[in-house]
């Protein structure tokens, strides 16, 4: 009777595994990838980027796994998240990861970068026409819905042309980039007009504020890449990344009162994208005041890391996660 319980309970935790989740896959693998290119640019005397590469991975195929068992036993649970307003933008992480292990792998395999960033760009625009067509048509969206995290569906647009530009005619990279420029534009000026003149964004999901500054680090370097080093556009989303950053920053106190939970891992990839910006900063410009600049960014960059691991590690231990959620 006793082991019966205990597996209905297991089911029910599969039950709330939720799609957020893969936020935690997207914070390690653009970690890998700052790693990668500060071992380059910095030039590391250990090279560890490959053995995150493995972990990112064994970890990306076990929650993937996890959510495929939901998907099977819990389909209408899948369909549920799918159909929620906020959740609904965590499932085109899926093609961000495609798309930044084609990063990755640009200077360890070309033909799986190749294949990889293929997949991703299928994937992306798949999830573009998807999401932006429910938030056309939509019936129960409030503004209360909105927040940083409904970037996440057009990040992705931005970050194609990365390794887009190594793979096919710069004219797709282009597209991508126009269509998440911007939305990403758009998006900005809905979610300062939320966050300003409605009420506040409830304590649980204030860590997605820090998403604001991912689309203008990556557009930056998207835009480095497509023209082939630094440019007068691309220098002003640089700068506007870091005001962003540095306005966080002075948020200090109300990150930190927040209890762990899931959303805290959106601290993680907007830090990854500033720093592998400011990385690629010091890299075309070669000024001195980037490279402090990069040690500081990939300093605290492994130190919020470092918590979250740990963190997560400690909710995990204690049950804190995968159970039921009031709306």
């Amino acid at each position: 009777m006793e082991n019966k319980n205990k597996e209905e309970h297991g089911l029910d935790r599969l039950k709330y595994f939720s799609i957020s989740f893969l936020g935690i896959c997207l914070g390690l693998i653009g970690f890998t990838l700052a790693w990668q290119k500060a071992e380059i640019i910095l030039n590391f005397p250990i090279l560890i980027s490959n053995y995150l590469l493995y972990f990112t991975i064994c970890v990306i195929v076990v929650i993937l796994g996890i959510y495929f068992l939901k998907l099977i036993k819990y389909f209408d649970e899948v369909k549920k998240e799918f159909n929620h307003p906020i959740k609904l933008n965590f499932y085109p992480i899926l093609a961000k990861l495609f798309l930044i292990l084609s990063i990755i792998y640009l200077s360890i395999n070309m033909f799986i970068s190749k294949y990889l960033w293929w997949a991703g760009v299928i994937i992306q625009f798949m999830f573009s026409i998807i999401i932006l067509s429910v938030w056309i048509r939509h019936e129960k969206f409030e503004i209360s819905h909105l927040n940083a995290s409904w970037f996440i569906p057009i990040v992705g647009c931005i970050l194609i042309p990365i390794a887009g530009v190594k793979h096919f005619s710069p004219e797709l990279s282009w597209f991508f980039f126009s269509i998440g420029f911007f939305w990403g534009f758009i998006l900005t000026t809905l979610v300062f007009n939320r966050i300003i003149f409605h009420h506040p964004i409830p304590d649980k999901l204030i860590p997605t504020m820090f998403i604001l500054f991912a689309p203008p680090a990556i557009g930056f370097i998207s835009l480095t890449k497509l023209l082939g080093g630094l440019n007068v556009f691309g220098n002003m989303l640089y700068y506007f990344s870091a005001f962003l950053f540095i306005l966080m920053l002075f948020q200090a106190k109300m990150f930190i009162k927040l209890k762990f939970n899931l959303p805290w891992w959106a601290y993680s990839f907007p830090l990854d994208a500033l720093t592998i910006a400011t990385l690629l900063m010091y890299a075309e410009g070669g000024l001195f005041f980037f490279k402090i600049a990069s040690y500081f960014m990939f300093i605290f960059l492994n130190l919020i890391i470092l918590i979250l691991v740990i963190k997560t590690i400690i909710a995990i231990k204690n049950k804190e996660l995968c159970n039921e959620e009031k709306e």
